[in-house]
């Protein structure tokens, strides 16, 4: 068996690419996925690829999770947290529930997952840590004051984690990818998707695969001395 690698979100859109791709290289991938059983299921028939159920926004339920994926497939020793969730609303309207939803998913999670696999990865000196933020990270966005911060918060949350794990052998570094052809960004209203185009110098959206590529490259062996770094996947539409 390969390296043992854990997908949050990892079932769908982007998160189902990098599970598919890592896969595809020999790693023994589990995906994580928060809802719907049925569609987890029809991803595991498709795919291969078995799942584990667990809310990545609660500390115990995340525990309980990998542990249960250490008992299974053995410890992870790759960790990309790609789930999110997006509540937009302009600050002046967003509630109390809009704010707490997006930071506990989007962040709060990183801090779960990687709290739950680090002292494994200290143990045994190897991990690869990738976390998926955004160009709206790094460049904001209108009506995404919590999406904004929360992507923002895992980069330096990532820098800061890469200063304690490098002497330990344990990478993390962070994805901000662009607009990527998936379920929730062809939601967006066409006549407002075709504006977000025209703004990408290479003129198209990126493709889940762009992201995945870009995942499979950090988290190889040779990549140990790429920590803390963000590589920004978005057509050049945000150089950062």
């Amino acid at each position: 068996m390969g390296r043992v690698a854990l997908v949050t979100g990892g079932t769908r859109g982007i998160g189902e690419s990098i599970s598919v791709k890592l896969h595809q290289k020999g790693y023994t991938v589990v995906a994580n996925y928060g809802s719907s059983d049925q569609a987890a299921q029809s991803f595991t028939e498709k795919t291969g690829i078995p799942t584990v159920k667990f809310d990545v926004s609660n500390k115990d339920d995340v525990a309980a999770g990998i542990a249960t994926v250490a008992t299974d497939f053995g410890p992870v020793e790759v960790l990309v947290n790609n789930a999110g969730i997006t509540r937009d609303s302009t600050l002046h309207k967003m509630t109390p529930e809009q704010w707490s939803a997006v930071i506990q998913t989007n962040l709060t999670s990183v801090y779960n997952t990687c709290g739950a696999v680090i002292d494994s990865m200290r143990e045994h000196r190897f991990g690869r840590i990738v976390n998926v933020s955004s160009v709206n990270g790094q460049a904001g966005q209108y009506g995404q004051v919590n999406y904004a911060a929360a992507k923002a918060g895992l980069i330096g949350f990532s820098k800061a984690l890469a200063l304690e794990g490098a002497p330990r052998g344990i990478t993390v570094n962070t994805i901000a990818p662009g607009y990527v052809d998936t379920d929730m960004v062809r939601a967006v209203p066409e006549n407002v998707l075709e504006k977000i185009i025209a703004t990408i110098p290479a003129g198209r959206l990126g493709t889940p695969d762009d992201i995945a590529r870009a995942v499979l490259f950090l988290v190889d062996d040779d990549a140990s001395f790429i920590t803390g770094s963000t590589i920004s996947v978005n057509g050049g539409q945000h150089m950062y």
